[in-house]
């Protein structure tokens, strides 16, 4: 998977490595990879939007937990 436009994390073998403890693991930061991330994955204008919808209605282990849980195929995140 390619990432075009702005800074992307770190890439080992076929996925993004996302530094939790680090400026990445930022929340805007986090919302910014899942939205870049499902434009490349081809999801709908509709879909990110709930993603971000989402990602956005709980604290910052529920937004970490929901980045996980749908971009965790291609991003391995740690602390």
């Amino acid at each position: 998977m390619t990432i075009h436009r702005g800074r992307m994390p770190w890439q080992t073998e076929n996925k993004f490595v996302i530094n939790l403890n680090g400026p990445d693991g930022n929340a805007m930061v986090l919302l910014s990879y899942a939205s870049r991330l499902g434009r490349t994955m081809g999801l709908t204008r509709e879909q990110k939007e709930e993603i971000h919808k989402e990602m956005t209605s709980g604290d910052y282990e529920h937004l970490v937990e929901t980045f996980e849980k749908h971009f965790g195929a291609h991003v391995d995140l740690y602390r």
